[in-house]
């Protein structure tokens, strides 16, 4: 799904460095469907999410979307609506993934951050997905408008376990940090904090911490380094995510991946930039880290040892393609086109040898 403005553009590279991970492993063969989504499906369908869509996914292992310019949109025609919201509660996207790695070759505020912001992606804050029907924001009065924010056990507990096995995967510092405000929200974040402390007692293994949300904004600017994973509710998470993406080289590189219990979607944090749009200036990295992530999603849920090769040849041309420096696009610093950067990542990513399946390349 191609998305709006720029995403045209990102969407075709991210697809291409995967044909060419996938062309090295000879048991390994990815099938890709394009279906209609965003302003262009309004334009040829009628509707920014036609129901074919929604039918089409469904019989998909892994979606990439790329960015919406829902902002855009007309507000007073129904059949306008932000898609990646309902595709996200429509298959019970419920985690949503949002690394953040400094890469020494690339601007960045601090050296040796690597951190996964694990965010709650269909309830708190957000009204488009936090209702049954109607909407969680409401205006009763011309002076008064008020935001309805909820949190479940259910939800709390699915967010956590996914935090929590993300730690053990990423053999990292095995540490989960909590964000919240119990202080203040003594019902939402306290009922969000009881399951995550409950969750952590079935992992030993894993050390679990918490922070404030104002204090944990603070630590992230000053020392970003002692984090690993960040477990947060959707709007915290939304807002820590892109403070963790301008530490390491900014938007660029935000790459995000919404998982469920049986699929996952591809989907880089960053807008659909209208303002750059066509001029073939955007930088794809995100988008193609994103779907990196929907292989290694793939192949937790598969076993399938290929689909782990094939994730981590990404990661390795990804990163020899970023400390050579010959391709990077202008917002980091380079004078490379969209098509370049993605050129050369997929063919980096035919030619690099990977010695055996936890290794580099």
């Amino acid at each position: 799904m191609l998305g709006d403005d720029i995403g045209p553009e990102i969407v075709p590279q991210a697809v291409a460095v995967l044909r060419s991970a996938a062309s090295r492993e000879p048991d390994l063969e990815l099938e890709f469907h394009d279906f209609p989504v965003g302003w262009s499906s309004y334009l040829a369908h009628g509707h920014t999410l036609p129901d074919a869509t929604l039918t089409g996914l469904a019989r998909m292992d892994g979606f990439i979307l790329g960015p919406i310019g829902h902002a855009a949109y007309p507000g007073d025609r129904a059949e306008a609506i932000n898609p990646h919201p309902i595709i996200r509660r429509h298959f019970d996207l419920f985690a949503n993934l949002r690394p953040a790695r400094s890469y020494p070759s690339l601007p960045h505020l601090h050296t040796e951050v690597d951190i996964l912001v694990v965010r709650e992606n269909n309830e708190g804050f957000q009204p488009d997905r936090n209702m049954l029907a109607g909407s969680g924001e409401f205006q009763p009065t011309n002076d008064s408008a008020f935001s309805v924010r909820v949190i479940t056990k259910r939800q709390s507990e699915r967010i956590a376990r996914a935090a929590f096995d993300a730690a053990r995967q990423r053999n990292a510092k095995g540490l989960v940090t909590a964000i919240h405000k119990r202080t203040v929200f003594k019902l939402t974040d306290g009922l969000f904090m009881d399951t995550v402390e409950r969750v952590a007692q079935d992992y030993p293994d894993i050390e679990l911490n918490d922070h404030q949300i104002d204090t944990a904004a603070m630590h992230l600017v000053m020392r970003p380094q002692e984090f690993d994973v960040v477990l947060c509710t959707n709007m915290f998470g939304d807002i820590l995510s892109d403070l963790t993406a301008g530490l390491v080289g900014g938007m660029g590189l935000a790459a995000g991946l919404s998982a469920g219990d049986s699929q996952a979607m591809a989907q880089a944090t960053h807008g659909s930039a209208p303002d750059i749009a066509g001029q073939s200036i955007a930088n794809p990295f995100a988008m193609i880290l994103s779907a990196k992530m929907l292989l290694e999603w793939l192949h937790r849920k598969h076993q399938d040892p290929s689909l782990q090769r094939a994730a981590r040849r990404i990661d390795a041309a990804i990163e020899q393609t970023l400390t050579e420096g010959k391709y990077l696009t202008p917002d980091v610093g380079g004078t490379a086109s969209t098509e370049e950067v993605g050129e050369a990542i997929a063919e980096t990513t035919e030619t690099i040898e990977i010695d055996h399946i936890n290794g580099k390349g």
